[in-house]
């Protein structure tokens, strides 16, 4: 990897120690601590079952070995990078807010989201953003937070029934089709596009050229899942299966 190059992550493992790559940072600990205890008191009480999920999809993406694989693959950051914005992100929206939706979230245009969750997801996913993200600790969290909260607005979007059905429907169709484009940059580019994985993917065996076509693939497969699933929910659940209007 080359030496500009300082993943939080950590240096790619190989196939043969990648299971006992977990990142045991402490301050990272100490950080998701925090956050579990206060969206247990805050958000979850008394459903312990929801913080101990939450907590769950927090070791999965920062703590377990998936973590060291993304400085590994670009395929493994892809699938990290859809736990975040299609687990993660809806999961927290229907906790946090589906029993109270937050008032000034629904001022925000979907227009303005759809563009700022595509600007985000592209900037990242770009070797010059990607080169950026993992030069350093911090350049990482930014990366990871941007994400986070882009998905969190897009989903919250989505999933709110303030939002008409043809809105809804309209913003994960047109999330699908950026998502498509950039799948099909990253499957059709006729060479790698991501230096930090030059080096990194023979040992799983993988070129790094089919490891950025896997990525692509990965997009256009689990990436769309999501979408798909609440594009039918809405059809059902306002159109086929309206609820009654409460008195």
């Amino acid at each position: 990897m080359p030496s500009t190059l300082d993943p939080y992550c950590g240096p790619a493992p190989t196939l043969q120690n990648a299971l006992y790559s977990w990142n045991l940072d402490p301050v990272l600990i100490a950080c998701m601590a925090f956050i579990a205890v206060a969206f247990h008191y805050v958000v979850s009480r008394p459903k312990a079952w929801k913080t101990g999920l939450f907590l769950l999809l927090l070791i999965a993406a920062f703590v377990s070995p998936l973590c060291a694989m993304t400085s590994a693959l670009f395929s493994v950051r892809l699938a990290h990078h859809i736990l975040l914005g299609s687990v993660l992100a809806p999961f927290v929206v229907l906790i946090c807010f589906s029993a109270k939706p937050k008032q000034w979230l629904m001022t925000i245009p979907v227009e303005a989201i759809f563009v700022a969750h595509t600007a985000i997801y592209w900037v990242w996913h770009l070797p010059f953003g990607y080169a950026f993200a993992l030069s350093g600790t911090w350049q990482y969290w930014l990366m990871q937070i941007a994400l986070i909260v882009a998905s969190v607005l897009l989903w919250q979007a989505l999933l709110s029934r303030n939002t008409s059905v043809v809105a809804t429907t309209s913003l994960a169709l047109g999330t699908m089709v950026q998502m498509g484009f950039l799948g099909a940059i990253l499957t059709f580019a006729p060479r790698p596009l991501f230096e930090a994985h030059f080096a990194t993917t023979q040992t799983f065996g993988l070129t790094p050229l089919e490891d950025q076509q896997l990525a692509g693939v990965l997009m256009w497969t689990l990436g769309f899942v999501p979408y798909v699933i609440v594009v039918l929910w809405c059809m059902r659940t306002r159109l086929l299966f309206p609820q009654p209007v409460e008195q």
